[in-house]
């Protein structure tokens, strides 16, 4: 066939297992898409894709255990010992309606067809043991190149799934690739079509591109008008500049350096890209031209929460961003008391991100006063660090009387008591070795007189 390469490629048993039965059954298979393209570029796929000549039906013949993935685009799920693999015949698409699946499919006997309808050039790969390297597209090529493009014509097959646009810019952070000029104008014309797509199609994709080695690339998809039709936000903070000694960026350019300055963890990750984004609404210029954001954390925060609902993040993921956004800013003196106030505030789950928010935050802007800076970070992780080697208390259910302590002691139940008890917490946040039983009654009496 024309576009083999003799290239080896690793198969897992299991794979090679599938394949050969059914081409020992008279069908052609191949492993297909983007388990190739890993194990090309020497990574290791996180699920291996299989084609077939064979139909659905044909398939469920040849394996005991099988289950129907998504038949009528002829997928079918193969299980060996428990582990699934999709095995998919060779179709050709009809008409796309949604701008994201077809109205129909059209099973074929040719792989070309098969690979004609996919993506991008690096995915139109197929492999087999027996025949080799199937790169009918120049899929290789582009491996080595570097370069992410289109199979035939990117504005076709943009127009036939919009998803391809966020996948495309995906493909490009997560591999370190670039976008070819094709494909480029290809996403900017049908950029508008990405609001056909689903919110939780839109935040996976969103969160692979924040989660890979270049989260920046959001800046080439605001560049080629994608942010605008996910996530305008970002698009307003790309815009907005801070004439301040503390930043050298606008607020975007910095969101994109604070990105690239904390570990790719989706909390933090997120907590970055939303923690400026109130800025553009407080933005004011003073009489000497320094540019002023009052309160932005709290906008922030704001606009963190309506986005995540918007992009159907869970509740939890939802709670610590908006947690660490609101308190991004958050600066204390380096003393003991103040430290442990902020952990009581901010959560001990999340005070360890908060000091990476920070950090990341001071990493992004400009040189002034950064040393003072990070010192003042570190003196406050040190505090952090030596209260939790004290195993000292910042939180009631670490106090040392609860309310049935106070009950029995004659307080009554109801509002009264959570105030005492706060007050109590207080007290040992203000000073640790208040926290014993005896001294935190004494102190509830004086209260209660």
């Amino acid at each position: 066939m024309n576009g083999v390469r003799q290239t080896h490629i690793s198969m897992p048993e299991k794979v090679k297992e599938i394949i050969g039965t059914l081409r020992a059954a008279g069908f052609e298979a191949w492993a297909v898409g983007g388990c190739v393209r890993d194990s090309l570029l020497g990574r290791e796929p996180e699920d291996w894709d299989i084609t077939t000549s064979a139909t659905p039906e044909q398939t469920k013949e040849l394996f005991s255990r099988t289950f129907d993935t998504g038949i009528q685009h002829g997928t079918v799920t193969v299980l060996l010992d428990g582990e699934g693999f999709e095995v998919t015949t060779y179709r050709i698409d009809g008409a796309y309606e949604d701008s994201r699946h077809p109205k129909e499919v059209t099973f074929t006997r040719n792989l070309k067809d098969d690979l004609l309808r996919r993506d991008f050039t690096i995915n139109a790969m197929a492999y087999s043991d027996e025949e080799g390297l199937v790169d009918i597209f120049g899929g290789m090529e582009d491996l080595e190149r570097g370069v992410i493009r289109c199979v035939g014509n990117a504005r076709e097959r943009f127009s036939e799934d919009a998803l391809r646009i966020l996948r495309g810019v995906r493909f490009a952070a997560q591999l370190g690739f670039r976008l070819e000029e094709e494909t480029r104008e290809g996403m900017e014309a049908l950029a508008p079509t990405l609001q056909k797509i689903s919110a939780e199609r839109i935040q996976t994709e969103l969160l692979k591109i924040l989660l890979s080695g270049r989260p920046d690339m959001l800046r080439t998809a605001w560049e080629l008008g994608i942010t605008a039709w996910f996530l305008p936000e970002f698009d307003r903070i790309m815009d907005t500049s801070q004439e301040t000694p503390h930043h050298m960026y606008t607020v975007g350019e910095h969101t994109l350096h604070a990105l690239l300055n904390v570990r790719p963890d989706r909390v933090l990750r997120l907590a970055m890209l939303f923690h400026d984004m109130g800025k553009p609404d407080l933005k004011t210029v003073d009489e000497e031209g320094v540019a002023h954001f009052k309160k932005h954390a709290l906008r922030s925060e704001e606009i963190a929460r309506d986005v995540m609902r918007r992009l159907k993040f869970d509740n939890e993921t939802q709670r610590k961003v908006a947690v660490l956004v609101r308190y991004h800013d958050y600066r204390m003196p380096v003393q003991g008391k103040y430290v442990r106030r902020a952990m009581n505030r901010i959560g001990l789950d999340l005070f360890p991100l908060y000091l990476e928010v920070r950090r990341a935050d001071v990493l992004a802007q400009s040189t002034y006063l950064r040393e003072e800076k990070l010192a003042d970070i570190d003196g406050v992780e040190a505090l952090y660090r030596q209260s939790l080697a004290r195993q000292e208390c910042v939180t009631l259910k670490d106090l040392a009387v609860n309310g049935r302590d106070l009950i029995e002691a004659g307080f009554r139940p109801g509002k009264e008591l959570g105030v005492v008890l706060e007050s109590l917490l207080e007290a040992v946040i203000e000073d640790p070795q208040l926290n014993e039983k005896s001294r935190l009654l004494e102190l509830a009496e004086e209260k209660k007189k």
